[in-house]
Formats: C-alpha cells, structure tokens, sequence
C-alpha cells in the first residue's frame, strides 16, 4: 500500500499540473455537476445560454447601432447590425459567465476544501467547463442567422478554436486569482462585478476596435485587453470584417498566458490556507 505526505508547500511553488492530470475524473464529475445544478429545476434550462445574448443583442442594435458602422461606405458595410453584436456577445458571454464562475468556485466548493485533499486548483477550471456548453450552444444559434442573413462561411473560421482558447485562458486567469481572494475576502465578489461591467465597456462589444470611439491615445495600449484580439478576431473569423491574426492577437495571447500563469503561482501559494478561512 502506498503512503501519501501532505506537507503545506514553502516559498515558491510550481503548478504540479502533472497532479491536475491525475485528478482528471475529478475535474470531469464536477463539471458534469455544475452543469446539472445550474439547469435544474429553471423553467427555460440551457435556453437561457441564448436568451441573455439574443436579448442584449436587440437592446445594442435599437439603442448603439450607430456604433456598429455597418452604413454604406462603413468598414463594416453590408454586415446586419443585429448579428454584429451578436458575434462580440457571443465570445463575451463565455468570459463573463467563465470568469464570474470560476471567481466564486472556491467558497462554492468548501464542503469539499475542509474534508478531502485534491488539487484546488481543479475547482475553476470546472466552473470554466460549465459556460463551455453554453458557448457551443450559443455558437449554433450564431451559425444560423449566418445562415439567415447568407454570409457563407470561409477558412477563416479555422482560427476560431484558437481565439475560444484565448477567451478561456483569459476568464481563467482573472477568475482563478480571484477566487483565491474570495476565499479571504469575502468582499471580492462585489469586485468581480465591478471587473465583468468595466471590461465589457473596454471591450469591442458595442463598436469596431478601429472605430473612431477607441481614442488614438489609449490605442496603443487597447491590445493589453485580452478580449479585444478575440472579440475582432471572432468577427473577422465569422463576418470577414476587422483585422485578421496579427499583433493584436499575438499581444492578447500572450497577455492572456501571463494572466493565467501569474493567477496560478498566486493561487497555489494561497491554497494551503483556504480550509482554515473558507
């Protein structure tokens, strides 16, 4: 029989993602229950994945369509205002809800923090595999008014699975350093809300990333928001408008990949507190 040592971990920790690996069943079972706990017992169930973009959809196109540019002679002539935005909610609605999850997933899962040793860190990544669903199923909708509205798709949309991913890492990273906060500070969450709101203003949900309402100022430095190399890149993906992979994506990238890791170092120094102040 095989002795395990749990000693706490001293200065600086490493991420043991080979341990995250051995507790993949683990992070499967409690996706597989986010999932049903979130639909169960809800009258519209996974139809809500769809209803809260479709319903901001139609409240941005009556109310910021202007922002949109889709005018003749616009850069983004010949695109409906309608599945403009829906193409930014689209990849927003899988941060916001991945970041605001996995944020609160620690608090949420202290039944299993104060009884059993497994890698913490499994808990927002299950939260974040929650959304996942929701995105696929907001994606078919996606695909059909693409239908509807006769904008065939092209090998851009190869590149999709890597701005989803860059989406995720980035709802990871916020949400994983967050949750760890929230764990000590239970004010946290009001900050989480707080985050989700002022990046969705700076973020190109409501208008182009080139679009005369980002100030030549700031312009530089609007590719450190991680979500705006994959809000442009869903639309180029998709609508063929914006701009294609370039430094923005890269500047996103690989913003997004320090996000996650420095949340994760955070994380692991944190965990061996969390059963004593959850």
């Amino acid at each position: 029989m095989q002795t395990l040592v749990i000693r706490p971990t001293r200065g600086w920790v490493s991420l043991r993602l080979r341990e995250l690996w051995a507790y993949r069943e683990l992070l499967y079972f409690l996706t597989w229950r986010d999932v049903k706990v979130r639909y169960k017992q809800t009258i519209f169930g996974a139809a809500w994945a769809v209803i809260q973009p479709f319903i901001l959809m139609i409240v941005l196109s009556a109310l910021f369509g202007q922002f949109a540019n889709t005018s003749p002679g616009g850069a983004n002539a010949g695109v409906p205002n309608s599945i403009f935005f829906y193409t930014g909610l689209v990849p927003w609605s899988l941060f916001s809800g991945a970041l605001v999850g996995s944020s609160m997933s620690v608090v949420g899962g202290q039944g299993l923090v104060t009884k059993v040793y497994f890698p913490r860190l499994i808990l927002p990544i299950a939260a974040t595999g929650t959304y996942l669903i929701d995105f696929a199923i907001a994606m078919a909708v996606l695909v059909g008014m693409m239908i509807y509205y006769g904008i065939p798709p092209t090998l851009a949309t190869l590149w999709l699975p890597l701005f989803t991913l860059i989406a995720v890492i980035t709802s990871l990273g916020i949400g994983i350093g967050m949750s760890a906060l929230n764990a000590k500070y239970r004010d946290i969450r009001y900050a989480v809300a707080f985050v989700v709101q002022l990046l969705f203003f700076l973020s190109p949900v409501m208008y182009p990333a080139t679009s005369s309402v980002v100030p030549s100022a700031i312009r530089p430095f609007y590719g450190l928001n991680p979500m705006v190399g994959v809000i442009e890149g869903f639309r180029w993906s998709l609508l063929g408008i914006g701009e294609g992979p370039g430094l923005m994506t890269i500047m996103s990238a690989v913003v997004a990949v320090l996000l996650f890791v420095a949340a994760a170092v955070y994380f692991r120094r944190l965990e061996r507190s969390f059963a004593d102040v959850i």
